[in-house]
């Protein structure tokens, strides 16, 4: 049976005029401070000099990384939407790796439940290890938020030349191949 109390009515629909304006302002200021940033971010030899543990037991390096296109995921094993990338990304990968380009994924996550996962789903590209402080990382490429997935282009120059905060597309992946 449908309740008709006018003063109820008018709560629901003040309460939902609330929370859509929280969203549009949430959205508002998002887009103003994506706007505001720079649209190439070069990085520091700081950068290149860290290292993660990888899933195999070894220490990856950024420094290998250095010099050629890269594609910078940041994901995690617990994150519905960062799984949902990885056969996309791995596609990516496997049709560009020949053109220079690479691809590393950046697990903010535990080792123990990445190699879980890797297990049963693996990717083509390399995979290291950052725990939480993958998070403090990303933000200082650029999503602010410090959400999941994060993507992060890098050029041979150093220069992050694209972001994207949630997961990519087939559509922006052929976008970012496009030299810049």
């Amino acid at each position: 049976m449908k309740n008709s109390d006018p003063h109820q009515n008018r709560r629901r629909w003040l309460v939902g005029a609330v929370a859509g304006a929280a969203t549009l302002g949430g959205i508002g200021l998002a887009w103003r401070n994506y706007s505001n940033y720079p649209a190439a971010l070069a990085l520091g030899s700081a950068f290149w000099q860290l290292e993660f543990a990888t899933p195999g037991g070894s220490t990856f390096s950024m420094l290998s990384m250095q010099g050629k296109p890269l594609l910078l995921n940041f994901w995690a094993s617990w994150c519905p939407p960062c799984i949902e990338e990885l056969p996309l990304l791995s596609t990516f990968y496997r049709e560009n790796v020949a053109n220079g380009w690479q691809v590393l994924g950046l697990a903010v996550d535990e080792l123990d439940p990445v190699k879980r996962f890797l297990a049963h789903s693996p990717v083509s590209f390399p995979v290291a290890v950052t725990g939480i402080s993958g998070v403090k990382l990303s933000k200082s490429l650029g999503n602010l938020i410090g959400g999941l997935p994060f993507t992060a282009v890098i050029d041979q120059n150093a220069q992050i030349i694209h972001r994207k905060m949630g997961k990519v597309t087939p559509d922006e992946l052929h976008t970012w191949l496009a030299p810049a």
